[in-house]
C-alpha cells in the first residue's frame, strides 16, 4: 500500500507542477529513469479507474440535469454544454516532421471538449494534431458522429419558455464550429442588428464555461500550461489523467472551483473576434438560432443585465 501511496504522489506531484522527471528526480531521490515509468503506469491505473464514474456517457436524465444549470446559472435554456478546443504544446518526435504543426508555429494536439454549467467536462477528444481547426476536429470526432446517428440519448425537442415553437436542446461554440440543429454558434459580425447582438452576448456569456473549465483545468494541473517533452500517446494519457483528476475534484471538492477568479466574462475582456472560416448551414438550424435570438430579446427571455452588458463590450 506504501508503495502505491508514494507513486501516486509522484504522478501528482508531476502533473500539479509541471517539473521535468530530472527536477523531480532530485526532490523524490528517485531516478528520471524511474520516474518516466511511474508516471505513465500510475496514469494508465487512474484513467481506468476513473473513466467509467467521471467520464461516462450521459443518459437522457444527466442531459436535462445539465440543461436546469444552464438555464438557472447562465439563464440560456435548451443548451447541453459549451463546446472548444484547446491546443496542448509538445515535443513530437523528429519522425512526425510538421505533422503536429500549428497557425501559432508550435507543435501540439488539441483537446477538444464539451463542459457543463459547473466546470466539468462531459466530452473530450484528445490527440488530433495541432493543424486541424477546431471546427475539423469537431467534425471528425466521437460527439458528432453520435449527434448524426442520435445515439446521444438527447431530450425530445421542447419550447423555449414563455415560447410555443419546439427547438432542439443544443450545444454552443464558437465561430469556427458549423451552425446544424444541435450546435448554436454566434452571428457573423458583419451587419449585426442590435437584437443579433443580444443572442451574441447571451451565448458568449454561456459559451465562457467552457473557456473557464480550461482555465482550471490547466492552473490546478500544471502539466498543462507549457511544452510537455514527450511522445504523443503518453501526452494523451497525460490529458485524459488531468481531465478525469479535474472532474473528481468538481464532484468531490467544492473549494476546487471556487477558489480563486473563475467568472470573468472574457467577453468583457476581449475585443470581437470575427469569423474565421466559412460553415454553410441549412435553413433549419438558422431557424433555431433566430427562435433563441427571438427568445433572448422577448418579455420571457431578456434579463435586466442584458442591455448593459452589450453596451459595454460594443464601447
Amino acid at each position: 500500500m506504501g508503495l502505491i501511496v508514494f507513486r501516486l504522489d509522484v504522478t501528482l506531484r508531476f502533473l500539479a507542477t509541471g517539473e521535468t522527471y530530472r527536477s523531480l528526480m532530485y526532490s523524490t531521490r528517485i531516478h528520471e529513469s524511474t520516474i518516466s515509468k511511474i508516471v505513465p503506469e500510475t496514469c494508465l491505473a487512474l484513467c481506468r479507474c476513473l473513466k467509467d464514474v467521471y467520464l461516462k456517457n450521459p443518459t437522457t436524465d444527466d442531459w436535462l440535469k445539465v440543461a436546469a444549470d444552464f438555464q438557472s446559472k447562465w439563464n440560456f435554456p435548451n443548451c447541453l454544454g459549451a463546446l472548444d478546443g484547446r491546443h496542448i504544446a509538445f515535443s513530437p518526435p523528429t519522425s512526425a516532421g510538421s505533422y503536429y504543426h500549428n497557425y501559432k508555429g508550435t507543435d501540439s494536439m488539441v483537446l477538444l471538449a464539451l463542459v457543463d454549467a459547473n466546470y466539468k467536462f462531459i466530452y473530450v477528444n484528445i490527440g488530433v494534431n495541432g493543424r486541424i481547426s477546431d471546427g475539423g476536429v469537431f467534425s471528425a470526432c466521437g460527439l458528432y458522429k453520435r449527434m448524426q446517428n442520435k445515439t446521444l440519448n438527447l431530450p425530445p425537442d421542447r419550447a423555449l419558455p414563455g415560447r410555443t415553437n419546439k427547438v432542439p436542446y443544443v450545444f454552443i461554440a464558437d465561430e469556427a464550429f458549423p451552425l446544424s440543429n444541435h450546435l448554436m454558434k454566434p452571428f457573423p459580425q458583419r451587419s449585426l442588428t442590435y437584437d443579433n447582438r443580444i443572442y451574441n452576448y447571451r451565448l458568449s456569456r454561456a459559451r465562457r464555461m467552457v473557456e473557464c473549465g480550461f482555465g482550471i483545468l490547466a492552473n490546478r494541473w500544471r502539466v498543462l500550461l507549457q511544452k510537455i517533452h514527450l511522445g504523443p500517446e503518453k501526452v494523451e494519457l497525460i490529458t485524459l489523467t488531468c481531465v478525469l483528476l479535474h472532474n473528481f475534484l468538481v464532484k468531490e471538492n467544492a473549494m476546487y472551483t471556487t477558489e480563486g477568479t473563475y467568472d470573468i466574462d472574457p467577453s468583457q475582456l476581449l475585443p470581437q473576434i470575427s469569423q474565421q472560416i466559412g460553415n454553410r448551414s441549412g435553413n433549419s438550424a438558422r431557424s433555431i438560432r433566430e427562435e433563441f435570438r427571438d427568445y433572448f430579446n422577448s418579455t420571457s427571455g431578456s434579463v435586466p443585465w442584458q442591455d448593459t452588458g452589450l453596451q459595454r463590450n460594443i464601447s
